[in-house]
């Protein structure tokens, strides 16, 4: 039942979200993409990177007890944590694959630069896991806020909708060039292009290079921070 929930769960609840964003809100196609196609692929990225973060920051803390008596690189809880999360990832992007032939989307050139955007990801994740997980060990409290920045980062990433039609105009023109900058969006709109749209990565080159530099910023943060306590996490517990 374990594998068959982690699939049904999103499932149920991407029904829920078309229902409300799509049906209830009469959207139409997105340039030309149904947008039932057009929210799978946002919202299924969506899922594996809110599951991996909650899970990555609790990782550590949850296993302490038992990696304190042996010897274990407590860095890869993380990353283990990822991995079964991707499982029920590629379920989902199955469905997805299915979904975009039904409506006579077919593999092209651009679907090779999926693998990129996939690799982004998982570079992401990993980057951010360390970090999370050695601060929810130190400060019990923060697993808490870490899901309440997420709810926040739903409705800011573009899964479900466009967030450049609500801030569209001169006006508001830098809180769209500021939102785009969140790694996240990042990949999920990296998705699109390459599945959907046709454009290659390189002609988003500030994002691109923003995106690495946060990568970078995290990894680096996340490991000193790591390595400086992780031999006294005992006590933090």
């Amino acid at each position: 039942m374990g594998l068959l929930w982690q699939v049904l769960n999103p499932a149920i609840q991407i029904g829920i979200y078309y229902l409300v964003f799509g049906l209830g809100m009469k959207r139409k196609d997105i340039d030309g993409v149904p947008y039932i196609i057009w929210m799978l692929v946002g919202i299924i990225a969506w899922f594996f990177i809110n599951s991996s973060i909650l899970g990555e920051s609790n990782s550590i803390y949850k296993q302490i007890g038992m990696v304190s008596k042996m010897k274990f690189p407590v860095s890869i809880l993380p990353t283990v944590n990822m991995a079964s999360n991707f499982k029920s990832y590629r379920w989902m992007m199955f469905i997805l694959f299915v979904s975009m032939f039904t409506v006579g989307i077919y593999p092209n050139i651009y679907w090779l630069q999926y693998f990129y955007y996939l690799f982004c990801m998982f570079a992401f994740l990993f980057a951010f896991g360390i970090l999370n997980s050695t601060i929810s060990v130190l400060v019990r409290d923060y697993h808490i806020m870490l899901q309440s920045i997420l709810r926040l980062l739903f409705y800011l990433s573009g899964p479900i909708w466009e967030f450049q039609r609500i801030f569209a105009g001169t006006k508001h023109a830098w809180v769209t060039r500021l939102l785009e900058l969140n790694p996240i969006y990042y990949i999920i709109d990296g998705f699109r292009d390459s599945l959907l749209y046709g454009h290659w990565f390189w002609e988003k080159g500030v994002q691109t290079v923003f995106f690495w530099l946060i990568v970078g910023v995290l990894l680096i943060l996340g490991s000193h921070i790591h390595m400086k306590f992780r031999a006294r996490f005992m006590d933090f517990i």
